[in-house]
């Protein structure tokens, strides 16, 4: 079933992935509703640029309510009255929330409950949400399958999707919401976050700057496209059950490449695609982190038509043409413009 003209409520549509899923919504048809809080976690410019090349897709409407606000949002919600909500707002990075718990579980754990209970009290059809591969932990089984029941999160960002993949299960349980929970595995591409690894990297290797390089490079992450997530979004969106009359309408799903890569060979692609040399600092491993992540799509590709089908080496050559296009040149401004004239802009 398609989801043409279907209203959709998504959180976080301003970030990385959300604008793109934003986008791909609107060449469908739906009739998209976006609610992002524009914190700032990374600069709010930032999630403007994507607000802007959402609204070069088509019509939308925004608001900057937090997901915690649960009168703001009963708001919104009362007046589009969707029939989907994609939750993909969240507290995020696992360093960050080692240091910061409580606030993490207030926006992840919380904000999560106040857009299910939302759903029940407005009759949501359907509610997606945007879980993490970290939820897996430090598990010996590999690759990951979602029917692992021993999970083992190594941060308390990990514990709190893991904790909004239990509360959504039991809404789901009770209430008879359709509930698909969406495990990402390592996302990159083109508007990913500045303090993710890949644009990380990027820009330091242009810049001619050190990489910060924790443990000995043999952590090994499932890359994938960012495209390639938001097919397996959409195939969620048009996903329709059919069980038993006693059975909860809920998954989980992997959207991963299936593929773990070394982090030495991902600083070997860069330097290949960007052709210059990285020029590392071996640090020690930091708490939090994941030996390894690996993507069992098989479920994903069986019931939801999941493929990806962009590799690394493309995805890589793709977000580094899209780094100099888009970000080099304005950091080279920036860096050329006196800190007055920055001072007035921003006033």
């Amino acid at each position: 079933m398609s989801d043409q003209g279907q209203k959709v409520l998504l959180t976080g549509g301003a970030g990385f992935i959300g604008s793109h899923l934003a986008e791909a919504l609107l060449r469908r048809g739906s009739r998209l509703t976006i609610v992002d809080n524009l914190n700032s976690f990374y600069d709010y410019r930032l999630k403007k640029d994507n607000l802007e090349a959402i609204g070069c897709a088509g019509h939308h409407e925004f608001y900057a309510v937090d997901v915690c606000n649960m009168v703001q949002l009963s708001e919104v919600m009362a007046l589009h009255r969707p029939d989907v909500v994609i939750h993909l707002a969240a507290c995020v990075g696992v360093r960050p929330s080692i240091q910061q718990p409580h606030f993490y579980e207030q926006v992840n754990v919380q904000g999560t409950l106040n857009l299910l209970e939302l759903c029940r009290q407005f009759r949501v059809r359907k509610f997606i949400f945007g879980s993490s591969s970290s939820v897996y932990g430090a598990t010996s089984c590999v690759p990951f399958s979602e029917e692992q029941v021993e999970m083992r999160p190594l941060s308390p960002y990990a514990a709190t999707k893991l904790s909004g993949e239990m509360m959504a299960h039991t809404y789901a349980r009770l209430f008879d919401l359709q509930v698909i929970c969406l495990r990402f595995f390592t996302v990159y591409g083109p508007r990913q976050r500045p303090d993710l690894a890949i644009r990380k990297f990027t820009a330091l290797i242009e810049a001619g700057k050190t990489l910060p390089i924790f443990g000995d490079g043999s952590t090994a992450r499932d890359y994938t496209y960012v495209d390639d997530i938001v097919a397996g979004i959409l195939a969620s969106l048009d996903y329709e059950w059919k069980l038993p009359s006693d059975g909860a309408p809920f998954e989980v799903f992997n959207l991963g490449n299936s593929h773990p890569v070394k982090l030495t060979e991902l600083i070997e692609l860069l330097e290949s695609v960007t052709g210059r040399k990285a020029i590392c600092d071996w640090r020690p491993l930091q708490p939090g982190d994941s030996p390894v992540t690996w993507a069992d799509t098989s479920k994903a590709t069986r019931m939801l038509g999941y493929r990806p089908s962009t590799a690394l080496e493309q995805g890589l050559t793709n977000f580094v043409r899209w780094y100099r296009r888009s970000v080099a040149p304005a950091c080279a401004v920036a860096s050329h413009t006196p800190a007055g004239v920055l001072r007035n802009a921003a006033g």
